[in-house]
């Protein structure tokens, strides 16, 4: 690499930006503090980054749910405490949606409204950690969303994990097993589709792992943060196959993580659903009994957990949840019609990268292409993606390393979703100046 060439970025700024985060190696630079730099140098220099660091969505919501939260918040909502396990209309709104695009039958009052799928993710760690203290440990099939493995560390649980790259079909459920036979899991994590690869479980995967979580009686988490947004199988009409797949089909040791953020654009009201089988939610644990003096699972999460950590969820964005949920399950609302602009979008930018000497790091989806969705991911020839994160932002483009997410590829996580078409020369004419600075071996 040329260091001193003249980048879009001017390199003193950049340097003084990533010295204030005060990190001995900016390798370990979380999405925050990245963000946290670019910002800095945008507000030093005037100049704007392509932005690709943040999971945020880049839509605008449709009006179902805001129009049924301004009426809520008119109706005066907001002078009332939610009811901790949810308003009636989410419950039933959701157990409806769940039927209708994943075929599986779950009970309203088993479905529960969270601030986000964070929370809800928090809540149900914090249920599993109490009610199996003798297993210690969760597994994640990475890469995966990092702050998870955070959560774990506060709340003070131990975890493990393996990279899925190559590792599919039978091997991938062969490793599970392997790693459940130690006998210290209690519950076992994945998001469909994936964050940040974009591969996709099959069914026959899930079917294996829920078989597997009933043979060593793990919970599974299931991260359907973007759910429905594998755009190769259209599973936007209710009630009609194919549907989006999930472990509920196959297993009742399960919570299933819907979140109104990605598929819905209501990220910023912090709304989502923890869905918990009805078998899970009832089930008695001794020592749950013995450390709250309520034995099942749900009662926990419920009357302790969430009381404790929120006190319920803010009660308008909940009304417009509800609204969205019930008009997609009922027909009227195709909730994953605006969500293939980020499809549209990542196939455009796919291009840009691998024009200008990038490759597709998480490529092959068991035989086929990975779709075009929320991210993908790049690497670059004869670098890490560390070294490939940071050099970027003298090229006025932000993104985060795969080092984050646990994958063992050298590479970087891609997110489309605040990137406009009016910016794809832009980036073109950034990646080709790197290209240009720092020639593949």
């Amino acid at each position: 690499m040329n260091r001193n060439a003249v980048t879009p970025m001017p390199r003193e700024a950049v340097d003084k930006a990533k010295a204030s985060l005060g990190l001995a190696d900016f390798a370990c630079a979380n999405i925050r503090e990245v963000v946290t730099v670019a910002n800095k140098v945008e507000a030093a220099t005037g100049l704007k980054y392509v932005r690709m660091e943040m999971g945020v969505p880049g839509l605008k919501p449709d009006t179902i749910g805001t129009e049924a939260e301004i009426e809520a918040l008119r109706q005066g909502c907001a002078a009332r405490y939610p009811m901790l396990d949810g308003h009636p209309a989410l419950k039933e709104a959701a157990a409806r949606f769940v039927k209708a695009f994943t075929d599986v039958d779950v009970e309203p009052r088993c479905c529960i409204p969270v601030s986000g799928s964070m929370q809800g993710a928090y809540a149900t760690f914090m249920d599993i950690c109490h009610a199996v203290p003798e297993r210690d440990t969760v597994l994640f099939i990475d890469p995966g969303f990092p702050v998870q493995k955070t959560q774990l560390d506060i709340i003070g649980l131990k975890h493990v994990a393996f990279d899925i790259y190559g590792v599919r079909g039978q091997d991938l459920l062969d490793k599970v097993e392997q790693m459940l036979k130690a006998g210290n899991i209690s519950a076992m994590l994945f998001a469909n589709p994936n964050n940040p690869s974009w591969m996709c479980l099959q069914d026959d995967e899930i079917r294996g792992l829920a078989a597997l979580a009933d043979k060593y009686d793990v919970i599974i988490v299931e991260d359907l943060a973007y759910f429905g947004m594998d755009f190769r199988k259209d599973v936007s009409h209710p009630g009609v196959p194919p549907f989006q797949p999930s472990v509920g089909k196959y297993t009742d040791r399960f919570v299933m993580l819907i979140s109104g953020s990605k598929a819905f654009s209501y990220a910023g009201q912090r709304i989502g659903v923890a869905v918990i089988s009805s078998a899970q939610y009832d089930r008695a644990y001794p020592a749950l009994a013995s450390r709250y003096g309520v034995a099942s699972f749900g009662a926990v999460f419920v009357n302790r957990i969430l009381y404790c950590l929120s006190s319920g969820t803010a009660h308008s964005a909940q009304y417009a949840l509800a609204a969205m949920l019930a008009a997609a399950a009922d027909g009227k609302y195709n909730f994953l019609e605006a969500a293939h602009e980020y499809g549209r979008r990542a196939a455009a930018i796919k291009e840009i990268f691998i024009k200008n000497g990038f490759h597709l790091v998480y490529a092959d989806d068991m035989g086929d292409p990975v779709a075009d969705g929320f991210y993908f991911t790049v690497g670059y020839p004869g670098m890490t993606g560390a070294a490939l994160m940071e050099e970027l932002l003298y090229y006025g483009v932000s993104i985060i390393s795969l080092d984050s997410t646990g994958s063992h590829q050298q590479g970087l996580r891609v997110c489309v979703s605040f990137v406009s078409e009016s910016q794809f020369p832009l980036l073109d004419e950034r990646l080709k100046m790197f290209r240009d600075d720092h020639p593949a071996a």
